[in-house]
């Protein structure tokens, strides 16, 4: 009984101070940073695992939330796992999104770092894959605010030119990586576009 009050009483304060973007005890992969322009900083991150989905939709919001509930399920318990069974997978950030309008957007949630393939829990949803992301280095613009397509095609339009300006080169194509839940005040939201490129 105990344990249950003190995991409401935590959620409640996490969900309260997320309001205002504080991410307190959320993972992140790690990386190595260099800065490349004035607000473009390259990251170098080594492999990871994520959970990822593909949604088949023209708009990229609802695929977003869409792809967002499935891995959400997945990470609440609907995965069996060996002897553990159903196995609640701790928060990390940033949730992605990738693809297109025609192919499908990819929505992926990075894993915890101590998981591997050998242990982390099979997904219970056919529509949720485990995914073993190699290592890769990518040019990142911060920005907060409103995160919908014309801003995520505005910032990445912004970083592409960039990156033409400091003499970089697309290795891929980008990423746009969500740190805060949508009720999030808009100025204090951390999103960021990523774009692969060769070093």
């Amino acid at each position: 009984m105990f344990n249950q009050v003190r995991e409401l009483v935590v959620g409640v304060a996490q969900g309260a101070a997320s309001v205002i973007g504080c991410r307190v005890g959320t993972e992140e992969p790690s990386y190595r940073a260099e800065q490349l322009a004035d607000d473009v900083e390259l990251r170098h991150y080594a492999p990871r695992l994520a959970a990822e989905t593909t949604v088949v939709t023209g708009d990229r919001d609802a695929a977003l939330q869409a792809g967002f509930r499935r891995l959400a399920g997945y990470i609440f318990g609907r995965n069996h796992g060996g002897e553990i069974g159903n196995q609640k997978i701790a928060m990390t950030a940033p949730v992605a999104q990738d693809g297109d309008a025609e192919q499908g957007w990819d929505v992926r949630f990075y894993l915890p770092s101590g998981m591997t393939m050998q242990s982390v829990p099979a997904p219970d949803d056919s529509r949720v894959r485990i995914v073993e992301l190699p290592e890769q280095s990518v040019a990142v613009l911060r920005f907060s605010g409103d995160r919908g397509a014309d801003a995520i095609a505005r910032h990445t339009e912004k970083l592409r030119e960039a990156l033409r300006s400091i003499g970089f080169e697309a290795a891929g194509e980008p990423t746009a990586w969500f740190y805060d839940p949508p009720w999030t005040l808009p100025f204090l939201r951390r999103n960021e576009i990523a774009i692969p490129v060769d070093v």
